[in-house]
């Protein structure tokens, strides 16, 4: 069944499906696309004798210390599914599906193939004999309800490559179909969208360029298409009301979403690989009113970095949420917190009401001590952070890390002046269960005594099946109090 909206969108189709389906998105066919032959991934309904339907697999590059070649494949499903994986020369006699808090078995079909069933939406790691740099990465996403075919009224622009015209007041809808869409005449290949405007990437478009949301308000990104290789994915600065959700950013140069002195944004169900310095997934700057939810991010620095003051951004942090989400560092922290800030204000920044809940890290390996944090909340150039809770979150191992640390320094590297202090940080039902590398001792630590730690609670934390029950084994300074372990 298709309706059609007609309106502030202009008028074009939006397909609510209204019966089961699997849908497997149209091929790609690009020079620069990669197709990694060492995987073969076929998925059907679940329960039935039908006929297997083939995915294509891409080579995503990961790590950027080893700039080794990992695989991914979606699709789109409403119902529950059966996976077939052929791993080619790779035996099926040690695979393990990640997150494991997903609980995945599988069956092995021959030396060389396994099979899973799907009953829900999932974003996994197939790892064949401990391979996680060469891994394969499949997302199976829910069916869209909300797509559109190009089609319509005034307002609607079908990308051919030029930009004349989304700069038209009326612009209502920027349609990537499927297919490669290079632009041909935008400054850093970067494509501005308006107020007003919902940019739709079909399944099976790959773009290669940034989109920019700037002073903009009421704009929707949205569909199962890729961003290849942007200068950043998605820049969203000084604007309101923004959606961003089901794209996939593979190798952006910089971050996959930047946000700067924006509010009220959701980001939701967007994957993301990098392999680059800096290069981290999300990182907001003086943001207000963000909901990131159902994320995947596999990034070449840190996967989540909030900050106050940056570059042109100002005004502080506040109400922010992450949650039921999946987090892979090759390079840098999981999750950090308070970088960044106005050190030439009298009294600097705050940072506050910021929650993470419900995520899966699947691997952390940082070899500078200054940046090892899983949950990091290191605080510089005179900020204040307050009110910051992680809860219900599984780390599943770490090359090298520590699974907490909170300080307030000076980093000669980025900062101007030290941090402010840090007040009520919660940490609950927090656990580690590594079975390779290093967890150095978590670590809390002020900088002096106007500018210390005041108020954490640690509430059921577990590390390789041991409770914490004290303080003892945590390093901490003078300028620490009210620390309580539950």
């Amino acid at each position: 069944m298709n309706k059609i909206l007609c309106g502030a969108l202009g008028a074009f189709f939006v397909s609510f499906p209204m019966q089961a389906k699997i849908l497997v998105y149209p091929k790609i066919e690009d020079q620069a696309i990669v197709d990694d032959n060492r995987y073969k991934v076929y998925v059907r309904e679940a329960g039935t004798e039908n006929a297997w339907r083939e995915l294509q697999v891409f080579s995503v590059e990961v790590d950027m210390d080893t700039q080794s070649r990992a695989a991914m494949a979606q699709f789109d499903a409403d119902e529950p599914v059966e996976v077939k994986v052929v791993a080619h020369g790779l035996p099926v006699d040690d695979v393990k599906i990640r997150p494991l808090s997903r609980g995945i078995s599988y069956n092995k079909v021959d030396g060389h193939a396994l099979t899973f069933r799907l009953e829900r939406p999932a974003k996994l790691s197939v790892e064949f004999g401990g391979d996680r740099m060469g891994n394969l990465h499949l997302f199976a996403n829910a069916v869209e309800t909300e797509t559109y075919d190009g089609t319509g009224g005034e307002g609607v622009v079908v990308w051919d490559g030029g930009s004349k015209d989304i700069f038209r007041k009326d612009c209502r809808l920027i349609y990537f179909g499927p297919g490669v869409h290079k632009p041909k005449d935008l400054p850093n290949d970067e494509i501005d969208v308006p107020s007003n405007c919902t940019v739709y990437l079909a399944p099976g478009a790959l773009v290669k360029a940034k989109l920019r949301v700037d002073r903009a308000k009421n704009v929707r990104i949205v569909g199962r298409g890729m961003l290849f290789r942007p200068l950043r994915g998605v820049e969203i600065t000084r604007s309101r009301n923004v959606h961003v959700e089901g794209i996939t950013v593979v190798n952006p140069q910089h971050y996959t979403i930047m946000g700067g002195e924006s509010r009220k944004v959701t980001v939701r169900n967007v994957k993301s690989f990098s392999s680059r310095g800096w290069s981290d997934g999300i990182d907001l700057m003086c943001c207000h009113d963000w909901l990131v939810d159902d994320v995947f991010l596999r990034t070449s620095d840190d996967c989540l970095a909030f900050y106050n003051h940056r570059w042109w951004f100002w005004g502080g942090t506040s109400n922010l949420t992450v949650q039921n989400s999946i987090l892979w560092a090759d390079v840098a922290h999981a999750i950090n917190v308070g970088g960044h800030g106005d050190d030439r204000s009298p009294k600097g920044e705050t940072l506050r009401s910021v929650r993470f809940r419900n995520i899966d890290v699947l691997n952390v390996d940082e070899d500078d001590d200054n940046y090892r944090g899983v949950m990091a909340v290191c605080v510089g150039d005179k900020n204040r952070v307050e009110d910051v809770s992680f809860e219900d979150i599984r780390v599943e191992d770490c090359e090298e890390a520590r699974l907490i640390d909170i300080r307030v320094l000076f980093n000669e590297k980025y900062n101007r002046e030290p941090g402010g202090p840090i007040r009520n940080l919660v940490f609950r039902n927090i656990r580690y269960q590594g079975e390779r590398g290093k967890m150095y001792p978590m670590r809390i630590k002020g900088y002096d005594a106007g500018n210390d730690v005041c108020g954490v609670l640690l509430e059921n934390v577990t590390v390789d099946g041991k409770k914490l029950t004290g303080t003892e084994g945590i390093e901490m300074n003078g300028f620490v109090s009210d620390v309580e372990v539950r």
